[in-house]
């Protein structure tokens, strides 16, 4: 196939365009220069078409978005450029060439407010502008696309960009002690198992509506715990609740993703997120 890849300097971006480009032809491009990266602008209606209609590609996987959650709420017009317009610009350009788009989605699409996990047909309700324009991104891509994949995902981290671990690992260096939030339940998604298994569907052609991320689920402090517990780092980490750590945007008590669709469609399962935690750590050492 003949991969384009939005948001390719990207942390997730960067890992698709390595994974996918082992048995395809992978084009990247983004809205900051990086070496081998073709520039362009998704909220720019006719940067994006020129682009997608000069490479013709068979596929787009659609990884570019605004992900600072709590710079949405501050800044929801240019949340709503990006996620919103910015995916339905990518659709109609991709539309316009025949080819497929994979989106990848969110968590922050439901409230979490259900007590156990998230299938893929459950009532949507974002309660944060983040959310709410990734769910408008949701949208575009099915009323636009005759061809499309949504992938909803959750805590994501991996080489290539500023995540929660490298966070932890970096404060855990720097302090003697740590407070992280223990009420907001999800699963830690390792990017290369995300792209690993964006790359398993699309060459299995099963159009739809998925969720992905790794199996099991826990709090922030809990990944956090395992964090520092991988980097032999021994500062004092202890729980607190959401009121004590107050932020511009809504988390979602409970998002744990249940992957209903990769199960029935491929017969595929991801690996639990402490064995790809150990993958990601054993990695960097």
């Amino acid at each position: 196939m003949r991969v384009l890849v939005t948001g390719a300097a990207g942390m997730l971006g960067s890992k698709m365009i390595t994974i996918v480009g082992v048995d395809h032809e992978v084009f990247g491009t983004d809205i900051v220069e990086s070496e081998g990266i073709l520039l362009s602008d998704i909220t720019d209606a006719n940067n994006i078409l020129a682009l997608v209609q000069n490479l013709t590609p068979d596929v787009v996987i659609h990884c570019a978005a605004y992900t600072a959650v709590d710079d949405c709420e501050k800044f929801p017009n240019l949340a709503h450029a990006v996620n919103g317009q910015g995916t339905r610009n990518v659709a109609l350009a991709a539309e316009s060439v025949g080819a497929e788009v994979f989106y990848i989605s969110t968590d922050y699409v439901f409230d979490g407010e259900k007590e156990g996990a998230y299938v893929e047909d459950d009532p949507t309700n974002p309660t944060s502008v983040y959310g709410r324009s990734k769910l408008e991104g949701e949208s575009a891509i099915r009323e636009v696309c005759s061809k499309w994949y949504i992938g909803r995902t959750q805590w994501l981290y991996g080489e290539g960009g500023a995540n929660f671990a490298e966070t932890m690992i970096r404060l855990g260096k720097e302090r003697d002690s740590l407070k992280v939030v223990d009420d907001q339940h999800g699963a830690p998604t390792y990017t290369k198992d995300l792209a690993c298994e964006v790359k398993a569907i699309l060459e299995a052609k099963a159009y739809g509506l998925y969720h992905l991320s790794n199996e099991g689920k826990t709090t922030w402090y809990g990944f956090a715990r395992e964090v520092l517990d991988h980097a032999n780092d021994e500062v004092d980490l202890q729980p607190c609740t959401s009121e004590e750590f107050p932020r511009p945007a809504k988390r979602p008590k409970n998002s744990v993703l249940q992957n209903n669709s990769l199960d029935k469609m491929l017969g595929n399962s991801m690996r639990s997120w402490q064995i790809a935690l150990e993958d990601y750590m054993t990695r960097k050492q």
